[in-house]
């Protein structure tokens, strides 16, 4: 008999002998079944894969992106830098030309339908606009305060209605051009000039500056690329016929020189008889006042500006003032100018078309349009115009009414006076 066991330890569990056949073909299906359905990693992902690629193909275009982002920025940055430093700098040239950069070899760009000559716009009857003390009056209410500029002696209106331009009244230290927005705040565009002409149209200007004479494109509120010449003492610019700038030689004797900028130096030799120069046709030629053979008393005359300014026709008649102010209508028809017409002096009107075409014994008729201009003229439709006279009332007239013998009406300004005389604007 055995003996009995010393320790605690009892003896394994006997192992089951009796397992059927479907015992354990149901546990091997088990096994493989739960080892069937336990995720095992495989050795290739192509879904994850393909993920994962265009997860890092959208984070390399993410960061392109933005790196072209940060560039565009800085070169866009740089290039405001760039503008504010050149704005910054108003000595420094503009590179523009005056009139067309090429004209040396072909020919100045001139208005169409003008013969190149400087024909001021037709602009719908409403009156003219008023400078008087300090602002500029519309003729349809509006008032534009301007502060900060003398005495004046001319207006106009700025291209495209962006203002006014005021030329000063002559002082022991010059005249000055004032650039006026519509917003009232002058800009001084020159100042110190011995004399100052400006383009019907505003967008070119010369002056006497020393011993030369210059002239300037005119864009909003810049005079760009300043051109000079050398001048004979007492020469002035009074205007331009097209892109050439009208100048009279002599205050004291008659002639008078086209100086083009852009292509020539002053010729000062050529033209003797011409006094003044009032206009130009919608074909070219100038309406002008020359002086005749044989007599004192100055006559009108179409002038070729293409022929250093002859005379083409001439008429006399009415004794015509010498002062050289005076203005042609928008369609060439009408000459408004002083004169004595029947022993009565004061502002004539005179019909072009009938200039050339009188007798000998027919002298050229001008009709009495009122009292006399002391400025500029207004022509604010084809046959209306406008001026100040002597004591500082607008006259209005139709050239329709003075050609049967109604003179203009004199109507006082509001606020005109002694002190306060006011300037009518042309090109309203």
């Amino acid at each position: 008999m055995n003996s009995p066991r010393r320790d605690n330890l009892s003896e394994a569990p006997a192992r089951p002998k009796h397992v059927t056949q479907d015992e354990l073909e149901r546990a091997v299906r088990e096994t493989f079944a739960q080892q069937v359905a336990a995720p095992r990693p495989g050795t290739a992902d192509p879904a994850g894969a393909a993920i994962r690629r265009a997860r890092r193909t959208q984070r390399k275009r993410t960061t392109t992106g933005l790196a072209l982002a940060a560039v565009a920025t800085v070169a866009v940055s740089a290039g405001i830098v760039q503008l504010g430093d050149v704005t910054r700098r108003p000595t420094q040239p503009p590179t523009v030309v005056l009139g067309d950069p090429s004209n040396q070899v072909r020919p100045e760009p001139l208005p169409s339908g003008t013969g190149g000559v400087d024909v001021p716009p037709v602009a719908p009857d409403a009156g003219p606009d008023v400078l008087l003390a300090g602002a500029i009056l519309g003729a349809d209410g509006e008032r534009v305060a301007v502060a900060g500029i003398g005495p004046a002696e001319r207006a106009q209106r700025l291209p495209e209605n962006a203002g006014w331009l005021v030329i000063g009244a002559p002082t022991t230290a010059g005249r000055t051009l004032w650039a006026v927005p519509r917003d009232g705040t002058p800009q001084v565009l020159l100042d110190g000039a011995d004399a100052i002409a400006v383009a019907t149209d505003g967008r070119q200007v010369a002056w006497r500056d020393g011993d030369e004479i210059a002239a300037a494109g005119l864009v909003r509120t810049q005079l760009i690329a300043p051109v000079r010449t050398p001048a004979p003492a007492g020469a002035v610019p009074v205007g331009f016929v097209g892109n050439a700038v009208l100048v009279r030689l002599d205050p004291a004797r008659p002639g008078h020189a086209l100086w083009s900028p852009a292509t020539a130096p002053l010729d000062t030799g050529v033209d003797r008889i011409t006094l003044n120069v009032y206009g130009a046709l919608p074909d070219g030629r100038l309406v002008g006042q020359v002086s005749s053979k044989g007599t004192d008393q100055p006559c009108l005359a179409l002038l070729d500006p293409s022929r250093t300014l002859t005379p083409i026709e001439t008429a006399c008649g009415p004794t015509l003032s010498r002062d050289g102010l005076g203005a042609v209508s928008p369609d060439g028809r009408w000459l408004l100018l002083n004169g004595e017409s029947g022993k009565k002096a004061g502002a004539l009107l005179v019909d072009v078309a009938r200039i050339g075409v009188t007798s000998p014994g027919s002298p050229l008729v001008a009709g009495h349009a009122g009292p006399p201009l002391t400025g500029s003229v207004a022509w604010n439709a084809v046959d209306e115009a406008a001026y100040i006279d002597e004591s500082g009332k607008l006259v209005r007239l139709t050239a329709g009414r003075v050609h049967v013998g109604e003179a203009g009406a004199a109507v006082a300004v509001p606020g005109a006076d002694a002190a306060n005389r006011p300037v009518v604007v042309t090109g309203s």
